[in-house]
């Protein structure tokens, strides 16, 4: 009669990995398909920073592909399609110190995607993303400006991953 705890709590304890390993996702993404084409983003803004399109390209496809096991692909039937165009790259001042001093700059990116679900047409969308980061007015955007990509281009892949493929 003694072994009956140990096998009873054995028991429990392998039913509860068995359902957990089933329900939750750590991205919490809901992904039906097999495939997805990520089309590199267009580059429209005023301001064109050479390889600001690549870059924030990479970053979306990155993030997709690492959340989702999907497999890319460069066909224009595939399960799930992005595309998109950088439509705002701009530098503004934020912070003003008495007369006509600036404090703080800021740097604002915006890009429109275009997400096509072929399994769900209910769930295509367009839309804007827009991130933004500030940085001292003693700085040059040339020193900043890769870090502030860096920083900006994590933020808007998190923004579109999230829009297409979390249900929050």
């Amino acid at each position: 009669m003694r072994f009956k705890t140990p096998v009873y709590l054995l028991l429990t304890l392998f039913c509860f990995t068995q359902v957990s390993c089933g329900i939750y996702s750590l991205s919490g993404a809901n992904i039906e398909g097999k495939n997805i084409n990520i089309h590199q983003l267009d580059n429209k803004s005023r301001n064109v920073v050479p390889s600001l399109s690549s870059t924030l390209t990479d970053k979306v496809r990155s993030r997709i592909l690492s959340q989702t096991g999907l497999s890319p692909v460069n066909k224009e039937d595939a399960d799930y399609d992005f595309t998109g165009a950088i439509i705002t790259y701009e530098v503004t001042v934020t912070g003003v110190q008495s007369v006509q001093v600036a404090t703080k700059n800021r740097l604002t990116i915006s890009v429109q995607i275009i997400f096509k679900n072929r399994l769900n047409e209910k769930a295509n969308f367009t839309q804007t993303f827009t991130r933004f980061s500030d940085f001292d007015a003693t700085q040059s955007v040339q020193n900043v400006e890769p870090k502030l990509i860096e920083d900006i281009g994590n933020q808007l892949a998190d923004d579109i991953f999230n829009k297409a493929f979390v249900n929050w």
